[in-house]
């Protein structure tokens, strides 16, 4: 394949910026490929001395390359399966550290947003307070008692002001992100087209996901739909809670949120300080993501401490839903009976449960399967809770799926490693955390009320629904399906005519056949020419 000019600018850019900034020094250079050889070992010469550690050198390269790339990175580190687990571990601490694009231009983002004056949108709007990739957040003030004035302006009605939080995406990100998007996508083209083990890794599913992500995550209506969706399906569970979107004043290109005074879970001291008890909270974390993935099929996919706090009331409080993962029936069954499975030590039941989803392909044995499970499963057993890493169990289970040619199934990847994520701060507030006991009653409660007999029940009557909307459809499917013949009945009756686009297509084609071949012929015929007069 042969990438356009600024494709290749772009690469060799960004190639120079990883080998400058030491990442490409990380790589050994025996087990590369020969054309790979001489490149690594100039990237070693180049590289900064001061590059620092692994991780550092990452945050730093990704950083200068842009915000395409710090996204791609931080996508990345839910794909282990595809950069491997020791550089998805180095990427999981890269975060948004992108510069703020300044005051004046995020004001008159939203003044332009809403065609209103900013101050009849927010009385107060101080400067920003974390700039991400895509976005930077603002701290701002709105009256809690206030209605349209004459002019469409809000107006103070006499009652107190209330902090909100205000997103606002970068400007002319879209435009930068298409750009990089597409040479991420001719690459990743490219490697499938020549390497099998991207094929298997499916690169071009990993960029299009990446990109559908990116898309949605620039229109912020969608994640205040996604923030209203997760606080719909948790309005029911006390120790949890979700900033509301403050509607009126959320669109495209601007968010606005209550504001949470919190406390960040990555601040420990803080939390003890404040008399929070760290067991109930690192249990309060792995139970809601679980409810979240297996009861609603709709999950937080960017759980790290930055994004959870702990208000005064002890409730845990997720923000920052530009992520989300969304699970099927289908898949919210196979993670309950896998984690069952291994709950339970079934590994028969764990590796029919792979072939039944049809993750693993029918030509493999079920046994062979069943004993590679076990091979991961019992050494966890063996050990005591707080020994168990489910980061460790994620990297068994990714050579256990290469060796079985199971295909990367994405929606799989980002839910295994937001639980990675998920555990890793659990583990971060009690060390001693019963992963597996902790897991226990919220993988059994859905089982029962969705595999147990009152599950049952529900499916056979979904079922029996199906079957009768089918039948209400079968007259208006008979009626289509006799309207069908008679059109083709008319097509055929004189014999079957082509369009004069279809002939003037097919002669196209029949002609560059012909020429093609024809060439073929005269150069066979120079090289009989050829050998004749020698």
């Amino acid at each position: 394949m042969i990438f356009v000019i600024a494709d290749a600018a772009r690469l060799a850019r960004a190639g120079y910026v990883l080998a400058r900034e030491g990442v490409l020094s990380l790589m050994p250079i025996e087990p590369a490929p020969p054309l790979a050889r001489p490149f690594l070992r100039l990237a070693r010469i180049i590289a900064r001395r001061d590059a620092g550690t692994r991780a550092a050198r990452f945050s730093a390269a990704l950083s200068r390359l842009g915000p395409s790339y710090v996204k791609l990175g931080q996508f990345l580190a839910t794909r282990p399966d595809v950069v491997g687990a020791a550089v998805a571990r180095d990427l999981e601490v890269l975060q948004d550290r992108m510069p703020v694009f300044g005051q004046d231009v995020a004001e008159a983002t939203v003044a332009a947003a809403f065609e209103r004056p900013l101050n009849a949108v927010f009385p107060v709007f101080g400067p920003a307070v974390a700039a991400a990739s895509i976005a930077e957040v603002h701290k701002a003030e709105v009256w809690e008692d206030e209605r349209d004035d004459e002019q469409g302006n809000r107006r103070d009605q006499g009652g107190t002001r209330r902090d909100v939080a205000v997103k606002i995406l970068r400007p002319g990100i879209e435009r930068r992100f298409g750009a990089d998007m597409a040479s991420f996508r001719r690459l990743a083209h490219f490697a499938e087209e020549n390497f099998p083990e991207a094929r298997r890794l499916r690169l071009e599913a990993v960029v299009e996901t990446l990109a559908r992500s990116v898309s949605m995550e620039m229109d912020l209506r969608l994640e205040a739909a996604a923030y209203a969706e997760l606080a719909e399906n948790t309005r029911e569970d006390a120790e949890i809670h979700v900033p509301q979107v403050d509607w009126n004043r959320s669109g495209r290109e601007v968010l606005t949120t209550e504001w949470i005074d919190g406390i960040k879970l990555s601040d420990k001291a803080a939390l003890v300080a404040a008399g929070h008890d760290l067991k109930a909270i690192a249990r309060i974390v792995m139970q809601t993501f679980l409810r979240q993935a297996m009861r609603d099929g709709f999950f937080h996919a960017d759980m790290h401490p930055g994004n959870l706090f702990v208000d005064s009331q002890g409730r845990l409080v997720v923000v920052d839903c530009g992520i989300m993962g969304r699970l099927g029936l289908k898949e919210r069954r196979f993670l309950a009976e896998i984690l069952y499975g291994f709950i339970t030590r079934n590994w028969r039941r764990t590796a029919e449960v792979h072939f039944e989803a049809g993750y693993v392909p029918a030509h493999h044995s079920v046994d062979d399967f069943a004993l590679a499970i076990r091979a991961i499963g019992e050494p966890i057993h063996s050990r005591r809770a707080d020994q168990i890493s489910m980061a460790r169990l994620l990297a068994l289970l990714l050579e256990v799926t290469a060796l079985f040619d199971m295909r990367t199934r994405p929606e799989l990847i980002l839910l295994q490693k937001t639980m990675v994520v998920v555990e890793g701060v659990a583990r971060s507030l009690d060390p001693k955390l019963d992963m597996w006991s902790t897991s226990a009653p919220v993988v059994e409660e859905w089982i029962a009320s969705n595999l147990g007999p009152v599950g049952r029940l529900q499916q056979a009557g979904a079922g029996i629904g199906e079957v009768g909307r089918f039948a209400a459809d079968i007259p208006a499917l008979l009626s289509r399906t006799s309207r069908v013949v008679e059109q083709m009945d008319v097509a055929t009756r004189d014999g079957l005519h082509l369009s004069p686009d279809t002939l003037d297509g097919i002669g196209r084609a029949e002609a560059r056949r012909a020429f093609w071949g024809n060439l073929a012929l005269w150069a066979i015929a120079a090289g009989l020419l050829l050998n004749w007069l020698r």
